[in-house]
């Protein structure tokens, strides 16, 4: 058994410790395709905000090689879980299908009917799909909805996007090589060849294991929330490998992380003097339901306004949300504005020079 910390920490504490968890500290995760899998699965429904992501955790790494990575498949994107697309490693994302898909399924069962897709209509779909792509072919989303309409099955009014993530879900087709900013469509089996096979329980302990260890301190609800596997579900299969974890209160509530990530507390956990340019839908924010231990409530309308869905590039310093930032201009006149919560407390010498610096790694992460 991993054990318990007794130690007594703060809110910043906590957050330098997911940052440290989550690679974001300097010592990175070895290459693209090492970065995505030990995170486990990574927020990617905006494709350059999770390029950076990645970049972010794999120093030295470039734009272009996180697109290589996609283009090769050693990197996939789907909808592992939430209904979401995530970054994944393509041995894992059967596996993970299996546990969340049946269940989202149920969740849009009622879109289904409103738009008029039944099972039958799937399964035409997959047939029609599969015919064009098997082979090493492809597809764009443009040219699988031209097919799908030809063929007497309608695509407008969201009918298309709810039949084609429908046919990734159940793992006959999935996003493969980019053209542009768009993913072309390809054959599941033949994009992935080599899948893992884990059974419900079995799998659900895994996730929430490699979850805890990429993402800690966590809760037992964050991971909850963060797949949308039922908590009922989720205790059993957390007991088998409690004892590979070290559990951390705060506030009476138990969080729980790596032994690794655990240890930093022996010695003082680094990045106090830190600041990140982190993307809008990071891991770091998006991948908790309680998010209030690195983000102060009264500021979190600011990452999204209104509640639109749509998370902003954060400023994280010490391991706090402190602001947002903005990309400005191209090439040499190419800058990063950053907008602070509390203008009254401007950034002082040494967060401004991390800033700069790490406004420099993002614009040399593009450049390369």
């Amino acid at each position: 058994m991993a054990g318990t910390s007794s130690k007594r920490v703060s809110p910043t504490v906590m957050g330098r410790l997911r940052l440290a968890s989550q690679g974001l500290l300097g010592t990175g995760l070895g290459s693209v395709p090492d970065a995505v899998r030990w995170m486990t699965a990574s927020q990617a429904q905006d494709l350059q905000a999770a390029l950076w992501a990645v970049g972010l955790r794999v120093p030295g790494a470039g734009l272009m090689d996180v697109r290589a990575a996609l283009d090769s498949g050693s990197v996939v994107r789907s909808w592992p879980m939430r209904g979401t697309l995530h970054l994944v490693a393509p041995e894992d994302l059967r596996w993970m299908l299996g546990l969340t898909a049946e269940r989202l399924t149920r969740s849009i069962a009622g879109r289904h009917r409103e738009l008029d897709i039944t099972w039958t209509d799937i399964e035409k779909c997959r047939d029609i799909a599969l015919e064009h792509v098997s082979g090493g072919g492809s597809l764009s989303r443009a040219e699988l909805f031209a097919v799908f309409d030809a063929a007497g099955q309608p695509t407008t009014g969201q009918r298309g996007i709810h039949i084609l993530g429908t046919l990734c879900r159940h793992g006959w087709l999935v996003q493969g090589p980019l053209a542009g900013n768009q993913q072309r469509l390809v054959a599941f089996d033949e994009w992935i060849p080599v899948s893992r096979q884990l059974g419900r329980q079995e799998g659900i302990a895994e996730f929430a294991l490699r979850y805890f260890r990429s993402h800690g301190p966590a809760t037992i609800r964050d991971f909850a929330w963060w797949t949308q596997i039922p908590l009922t579900d989720v205790r059993p299969a957390f007991e088998q490998v409690s004892g590979q974890l070290v559990e951390l209160e705060l506030g009476g509530t138990s969080y729980w992380m790596s032994p690794e990530t655990a240890s930093l507390l022996d010695d003082g956990v680094p990045g106090q003097r830190s600041v990140l340019l982190l993307p809008g839908f990071d891991e770091f924010l998006l991948g908790y339901q309680d998010r209030s231990l690195v983000l102060a409530p009264e500021h979190a309308n600011k990452i999204v306004p209104g509640g639109n869905g749509v998370f902003k590039k954060t400023i994280v310093a010490g391991g706090a949300v402190i602001g947002t930032w903005a990309a400005a201009g191209k090439g040499r006149s190419a800058a990063v504005v950053p907008e602070l919560f509390d203008e009254a407390k401007p950034l002082g010498a040494g967060a401004r020079a991390a800033y700069d610096k790490a406004a420099a790694q993002y614009l040399a992460f593009l450049a390369r």
